[in-house]
């Protein structure tokens, strides 16, 4: 009886370290995509060769640009060895989680300066959890318009 029980106890116990380890958490999801932020504001490619998936998807404003992975990485290492971006600053506002099994959506505004005036965006990425590793898929920002 002292054995099952010992057993009972240690398989909750791993069970319980393992949804530990999960990355599909609101408050894991919301780091990670403040990171996402940071790394944009300043360009760490590091952060975007790990977080990315193989074939991430960024649709910017309008369909104006789309970007791969392999794009965003460039651009990062080419911002990162000048030293430089021409952002001032990236502020998220009003990010809300929804994760179902594996999957986190993020949505949110992010008000981004780059002069003259700052534009603010409406976003929405998408996480998927593979083999304990939160790997961010798709990203879609879209610009609001001026109120007048």
């Amino acid at each position: 009886m002292k054995r099952l029980s010992l057993l009972s106890l240690l398989v909750l116990i791993s069970f319980y370290a393992k949804a530990q380890q999960r990355c599909m958490t609101a408050e894991s999801i919301k780091a990670l995509d403040a990171q996402w932020e940071a790394s944009n504001l300043n360009p760490d490619p590091g952060f975007f060769r790990n977080v990315l998936a193989e074939d991430f998807i960024w649709v910017h404003n309008h369909a104006s640009m789309i970007d791969t992975k392999e794009a965003v990485v460039k651009r990062a290492e080419t911002q990162s060895a000048k030293g430089t971006s021409d952002t001032r600053s990236r502020i998220q506002e009003g990010v809300k989680v929804a994760i179902t099994g594996n999957t986190a959506v993020v949505t949110g505004f992010t008000v981004v300066d780059r002069g003259p005036t700052p534009t603010k965006y409406h976003f929405m990425r998408t996480y998927v959890e593979i083999n304990g590793k939160c790997q961010l898929i798709g990203n879609h920002t879209m610009a609001i318009p001026e109120e007048e």
